[in-house]
């Protein structure tokens, strides 16, 4: 049985005292994270989720409520869990130099660290199938800041399909590019239009009809959102919400 658990489902700012972007898709063969924001390590813990489990981390963009808390999250690896198994890293081009640059900005470098475990770097490019851990991820370019990489993605867990917006604006793209999907999580950052670089609960509800998927479900609530989640017209996530798809 696959399960997504939504370990953060806030924007930036942590909208509704809410955890920043990261959902665990648990599939038969293992389990991958999806973003891992700087609240993550608190939000694992908090669920009594083991950072053990995680096989591998695929990162949508890099803005710091996606992949911030990537660095704390190896420091606690090597001093907490003693992992000796390997963790994949994987996210758009330059996922490497950016979690090693991040890394040794917040003093945690990993640049020289004898590592007790295996530590693999992958790159997901838009429209490419690659096999991260125990899931098949295809990567599809979003309307968000250009210098943050942004990336959605599709993510094959044995028979089964999640898709993943990452943050974005509205494309007339994006339903084509999920379709299919069991389960869509989308980001919903706005209650009304507004920013362009993110989507709103009004533009999802006008093209909701466009989506082929089995189930949608809204993630990334700014703070209009938070205070609507749980009576919007499309299923809300919240912190701690467990899905089998």
């Amino acid at each position: 049985m696959n399960e997504l658990v939504f370990v953060g489902t806030s924007d930036a700012f942590g909208a509704g005292g809410r955890r920043q972007s990261a959902i665990l898709v648990r599939a038969p063969s293992g389990a991958v994270l999806l973003d891992c924001g700087a609240t993550t390590g608190t939000g694992l813990a908090a669920l009594g989720i083991p950072r053990q489990e995680i096989d591998a981390i695929v990162v949508s963009h890099f803005h710091g409520d996606h992949f911030g808390g990537i660095p704390l999250l190896l420091l606690a690896a090597i001093y907490e869990d003693r992992r000796r198994r390997p963790l994949r890293i994987a996210g758009p081009p330059g996922v490497e130099k950016r979690v090693r640059t991040a890394a040794l900005a917040l003093g945690h470098g990993i640049d020289g660290r004898d590592l007790p475990f295996e530590l693999r770097f992958q790159e997901l490019r838009a429209g490419e199938d690659t096999e991260v851990g125990p899931v098949s991820v295809r990567a599809f370019e979003t309307r968000h800041q250009p210098d943050a990489c942004p990336h959605g993605f599709l993510v094959r867990a044995g028979s089964r399909r999640v898709a993943f917006s990452g943050d974005t604006g509205w494309f007339d793209a994006l339903p084509g590019l999920v379709a299919g999907a069991d389960v869509f999580v989308s980001e919903c950052t706005q209650l009304r239009r507004g920013l362009d670089f993110h989507l709103s609960l009004d533009e999802l509800t006008e093209h909701r009809a466009r989506f082929d998927v089995g189930r949608m479900l809204l993630t990334h609530l700014g703070e209009a959102m938070s205070q609507r989640r749980g009576r919007c017209e499309i299923e809300t996530a919240d912190d701690g919400l467990a899905v089998r798809f």
